[in-house]
C-alpha cells in the first residue's frame, strides 16, 4: 500500500469517526461524562489497590463515593440556586431601571462635550436598548438553564453515568492492555510516548483546572455575599465555572457583578469592594492558584482552548464542549510531534532524497 492509499485510508477513518459522533451525540452525553469520571478517578483506583483494595472493590467505593457527594451537592445547592436564579430573573427590570437612573447623569456630562448630532445618538442608542435589556437578559438565561436541562438529561445522567464509569474503572487497565497489544510493533514506542504526552496533558489540565474552578467559585461566591451583592451565590459560583475558559469567566463576573452592584448599593464603598475581589482573584488565580494547580506541563494556550471550546460548541453543542478540550490536548500532541519529526527531517535541512541514477542506454 502506498503512502498516498494509506493516507487516503485513515482520511476515511477519521471522516467516519467525525460522522458517526455527530448522528450519535444525542446519546454519547452520558457516555463521555462517565469516561471522564473514569479517567478522573483512575489514579484514586491505583492508590487503594495499592492498600491491598481488590480493583472492583475499590472502583465500587470511589464511585459510590463520588456520586453521593455529587448528589448531597446538587440536593443543598439546587433549590437555592433556582430561587437565586427565578428571583434574579424578576429583579433584572428594576436593576435595568436602576442603572439607567445612576447612568443618567453620567450620560449628560459625557453629552454636553459632544456635539448635537454626536449627542442624540448616544441617547437614541440609550434608550433603544437599555429598555429591551431585561428582556434580553430573561431570554438568555432562559434559553441558559433550557439549554443546560436538555443537555444533561437528568434521567439519562442519574441512570447510565454511574454505570458506564463503574464498568471503565473496574476494566481500566484492561482496556489499556488491550489497546496497547494491538499496536504495531515497530511504532509501538512512539505512540506509547504520544500517549504518555496526551495523559500528562489531559490529566494536568481537567484535575487542575477543576480544582481552580471550585476555589474561585468558592472564593467568589464567599466574598460577594460577605459583601452583600443580591445574588452573590449565583455570580460568584458561576464566574467560577466558567473560569476554565481564560479570561472570559473573570470578565463576565467582573460586568455582571459589577454592573449589580451599581444598580444595588448606593455608596462607592460596596462598588470598590466588588470590583477589589475580582481583582485580587485574578491575582490568586494568574500567580498562585493556576500555576500551583496546572503548571506550565499542560502545554495549552488560551487561544488555543478559546477556539477549541467555540468550535466543540458550534458543532456539538454541549457535548461539543465537553469534548473541545480533550481533542484539543490531543491535536496539540500529535502537531508537536508532527513539528519534531519535520525540524529532524532532511525537508527542513534542505537536504533533498538523491534519485537513483538511471543507466546510461548504450
Amino acid at each position: 500500500m502506498t503512502l498516498q492509499q494509506k493516507s487516503l485510508v485513515w482520511l476515511l477513518i477519521i471522516v467516519g469517526i467525525v460522522c458517526t459522533l455527530i448522528l450519535l451525540r444525542g446519546i454519547l452525553l452520558p457516555f463521555v461524562i462517565g469516561m471522564a469520571v473514569a479517567y478522573l478517578l483512575d489514579p484514586v483506583c491505583d492508590w487503594l489497590e495499592q492498600r491491598h483494595f481488590t480493583r472492583i472493590w475499590a472502583s465500587i467505593a470511589v464511585t459510590i463515593v463520588f456520586f453521593v457527594i455529587i448528589a448531597l451537592a446538587f440536593a443543598l445547592l439546587t433549590p437555592l440556586l433556582i430561587n437565586q436564579i427565578t428571583d434574579f430573573i424578576e429583579k433584572v427590570p428594576g436593576y435595568i431601571r436602576a442603572l439607567e437612573i445612576k447612568l443618567t447623569p453620567v450620560i449628560a456630562y459625557l453629552m454636553a462635550y459632544l456635539d448635537r448630532d454626536g449627542a442624540g445618538e448616544i441617547q437614541k442608542i440609550f434608550g433603544q436598548y437599555i429598555g429591551d435589556a431585561a428582556a434580553i437578559a430573561g431570554r438568555v438565561i432562559f434559553r441558559l438553564i433550557s439549554g443546560l436541562e436538555t443537555a444533561l438529561n437528568v434521567i439519562s445522567i442519574v441512570a447510565i453515568t454511574p454505570i458506564v464509569a463503574f464498568y471503565l474503572l473496574r476494566d481500566w487497565d484492561k482496556i489499556i492492555n488491550r489497546v496497547d497489544g494491538y499496536l504495531p510493533p515497530a511504532y509501538r514506542k512512539t505512540i506509547q510516548e504520544q500517549i504518555l504526552l496526551i495523559d500528562t496533558t489531559l490529566s494536568g489540565f481537567l484535575r487542575g483546572q477543576f480544582m481552580v474552578c471550585l476555589l474561585l467559585g468558592i472564593f467568589y461566591a464567599a466574598g460577594l455575599m460577605i459583601i452583600g451583592l443580591d445574588f452573590g451565590l449565583i455570580i460568584g459560583l458561576g464566574t467560577g465555572m466558567v473560569s476554565f475558559v481564560p479570561y472570559f469567566g473573570m470578565l463576565a463576573g467582573v460586568f455582571v457583578g459589577l454592573g449589580l452592584a451599581i444598580a444595588q448599593f448606593d455608596s462607592f464603598g460596596p462598588i470598590l469592594a466588588v470590583g477589589l475581589l475580582f481583582a485580587s482573584g485574578q491575582i490568586m488565580e494568574g500567580n498562585f492558584v493556576t500555576p500551583k494547580l496546572v503548571g506550565d506541563r499542560v502545554g495549552l494556550h488560551a487561544v488555543w482552548i478559546i477556539f477549541a471550546l467555540m468550535a466543540g460548541g458550534a458543532l456539538f453543542g454541549f457535548l461539543g464542549i465537553l469534548l473541545a478540550v480533550p481533542v484539543a490536548a490531543v491535536i496539540g500532541v500529535l502537531v508537536r510531534f508532527a513539528l519534531g519529526c519535520y525540524l529532524r527531517s532532511g525537508l527542513y535541512a534542505g537536504e533533498l532524497p538523491e534519485k537513483p541514477n538511471s543507466p546510461n542506454p548504450q
